[in-house]
């Protein structure tokens, strides 16, 4: 550790955690690197409102505290990647307890406020509830007002998120922005309900939009799962 880092004096595996990710946007840079290498420039994109200071900032100290590493990918013009170590790597599913743990504080989404590809990716994940998928084989697409879709598969008890979407999905969900989706999933509203008002449109069987909601939920910490599987 280094002299300018701040620290909070104490021999507590919690306090050292908050010194090595606990500063303001660092958590966000180790999400939004959970689903893989990112350049700099992607890394921005996906949080507009960050300083670039702030952000060069946020990844040489995460980079120093061993959390993300730089690689150069010749593959790629920009040559240079961001990428979690594997110690960094452990940090997957403490995001996702904390991300739901989160998500049921969610009240209604501000005009301004950001619903990024890779924040949506992580709510499958995030609410995922493997037990409920035990023996279950399902797929689902999700679109977001014709702006971003998603896909989650389903097979028994695991599961995998990607981007884009899915031909031939068992169920193809049309939501807003998160909201109505959000409420199907915690609980506020049923799935017959969402979709007999038009908060969300389906197009598939109302049993497989059950069916959804009863393998992502708020409601309870879902199981221990095997951890994010990027395609």
């Amino acid at each position: 550790m280094t002299a300018q880092t701040r620290t909070y004096g104490q021999f507590c595996g919690v306090a050292r955690a908050m010194e090595l990710v606990g500063e303001r946007w660092a958590l966000l840079i180790v999400r939004d690197l959970v689903l893989g290498s990112k350049r700099y420039t992607e890394l921005q994109a996906g949080l507009p409102k960050i300083p670039p200071s702030i952000l060069s900032a946020r990844l040489n100290e995460l980079e120093k505290s061993g959390v993300v590493r730089r690689r150069v990918r010749p593959d790629l013009d920009a040559g240079v990647v961001y990428e979690l170590t594997e110690y960094g790597s452990e940090l997957d599913h403490i995001l996702l307890d904390l991300g739901l743990w989160g998500a049921r504080s969610l009240n209604g989404r501000d005009p301004d406020d950001v619903f990024t590809l890779d924040a949506a990716i992580l709510s499958l994940y995030t609410t995922f509830h493997s037990e409920a998928a035990a023996g279950v084989q399902a797929t689902f697409e999700i679109r977001y007002h014709d702006t971003m879709t998603v896909h989650a598969m389903v097979d028994d008890g695991a599961l995998k998120v990607a981007e884009g979407r899915l031909p031939e999905a068992d169920l193809v969900i049309n939501a807003d922005r998160g909201r109505a989706l959000l409420d199907v999933i915690g609980g506020q509203t049923s799935p017959a309900e969402a979709v007999r008002t038009g908060r969300v449109t389906i197009e598939g069987r109302l049993a497989d939009l059950e069916l959804f909601a009863r393998l992502f939920r708020l409601t309870a910490a879902p199981s221990p799962q095997e951890g994010i599987v990027v395609r």
